[in-house]
């Protein structure tokens, strides 16, 4: 069966074509579209076995976007597919699911009305998700849709971790509560990760670490998540690229009286101003501060310290949580390329059992393996993330039951 995966963000989409059956699958092509509403947007396109294919042109919307997709798939020269009849569905990701969707599902009016309610708590990342559904709708109508959650994976996490500490009326009125975000990355590598070590996923304890621009830790028990270090929105838990992470809510109501800030600019603030691109100055990007810090940037060196740490911190918490750790796991941009992250949140941390060994690791850079000595009692691993596959996996099985 062949599968469109969308992921379309505010200005973009990213777009993969795999072709699935029961045991196996192939990626076809992969791409993205860029600069949607701006005067020139960008389509990339790279087939597999094909030369790459870039196009230049406005693309004023998202329907248009998904349009040069299905073009660039079908041509004759760059193209992977003969038609779009070939097309049998199409898999989107989706933000935030509240707690409406524990699983994946197909689409229909109810699942667009619930993503829809969802705006006012994902306002940058629902509308786009959603726009690429009914832009599909346009496109291809009869093609069935699938909408995977972030959020899904995250929905076995327990009360007493996903509750917060305020007036139970804001919970019943609202549902302000953590939901968890990068689960369909974080369910990918704890499978994968769970069968390179020899684990048995089901009677197992994993901390997975997605570390991108955005990045978030998970407690994987037994196969479930457990806890999950972003919350309501995907503000909270670690340092990021221009999100601030944790930090004591009463900084930020501080900041916003003497600087005479509205809610709307305090939201700007912790979402796109802070982070390592707050603390330094430089970039949002951890490869321009690992410049500056091998340069002595003073500041960049303090960023990327509390960068690491707040991983490690949270790897930490998460072994107590459940009792301890068999495997961790490293993935997304920095998770999967940066050795110096990975030695440091695994440094000292003899005493839970664990051996690292840094020349495997300073050679395993994009690459899945494991990074723990033979004899080390907890596994260290990196894994690289395909959300993708596991959106086609998902769509592919709902469709082909229904």
């Amino acid at each position: 069966m062949v599968i469109l995966v969308l992921n379309c963000g505010s200005s973009s989409i990213k777009y993969q074509v795999i072709d699935i059956d029961d045991t196996h699958s192939s990626l076809l092509a992969k791409g993205l579209v860029e600069r949607i509403g701006l005067p020139e947007g960008i389509l990339t396109h790279k087939p597999t076995g094909k030369t790459p294919y870039e196009t230049r042109q406005p693309i004023p919307d998202h329907t248009t976007g998904i349009k040069l997709v299905l073009n660039a798939l079908t041509d004759k020269e760059h193209g992977v597919i003969s038609s779009l009849d070939e097309v049998k569905a199409v898999g989107h990701r989706v933000a935030h699911g509240g707690e409406f969707f524990p699983a994946s599902c197909i689409v229909d009016d109810d699942v667009k009305e619930k993503i829809r309610s969802l705006f006012a708590i994902a306002p940058l990342h629902n509308p786009a998700n959603l726009e690429g559904v009914l832009s599909i709708e346009k496109v291809l109508p009869s093609v069935p849709q699938v909408t995977v959650f972030d959020t899904s994976f995250h929905q076995t996490i327990p009360a007493e971790n996903y509750m917060y500490a305020l007036p139970h009326k804001y919970y019943e009125k609202y549902r302000v509560r953590k939901y968890g975000f990068h689960g369909t990355s974080h369910k990918y590598v704890a499978r994968v990760g769970a069968e390179l070590a020899g684990l048995d996923i089901n009677n197992s304890k994993i901390i997975t670490c997605h570390i991108g621009n955005g990045g978030s830790v998970t407690a994987v028990l037994n196969g479930k998540s457990f806890d999950t270090s972003m919350g309501f929105s995907p503000l909270d838990g670690l340092i990021m690229g221009t999100r601030c992470g944790n930090v004591d809510a009463s900084a930020i109501t501080f900041i916003g009286e003497k600087e005479h800030m509205t809610y709307a600019e305090l939201d700007t603030m912790m979402n796109k101003q802070s982070g390592v691109q707050g603390m330094t100055d430089i970039s949002s990007d951890m490869r321009d501060i690992d410049k500056a810090y091998d340069e002595g940037n003073e500041r960049a060196i303090l960023a990327r310290d509390a960068y690491y740490m707040r991983v490690k911190k949270f790897v930490g918490a998460y072994a107590a949580e459940m009792g301890g750790v068999d495997l961790i796991i490293f993935t997304g941009g920095v998770g999967e390329n940066s050795a110096d992250l990975r030695r440091s949140v695994c440094s000292n941390m003899e005493y839970l059992g664990l051996k690292f060994d840094d020349e495997v690791n300073r050679r395993s850079r994009g690459v899945d393996a494991i990074l723990s000595t033979p004899d080390s009692k907890v596994k260290v691993a990196t894994i690289a993330t395909n959300e993708e596959l596991v959106i086609a996996t998902d769509t592919y099985n709902l469709v082909k039951n229904a």
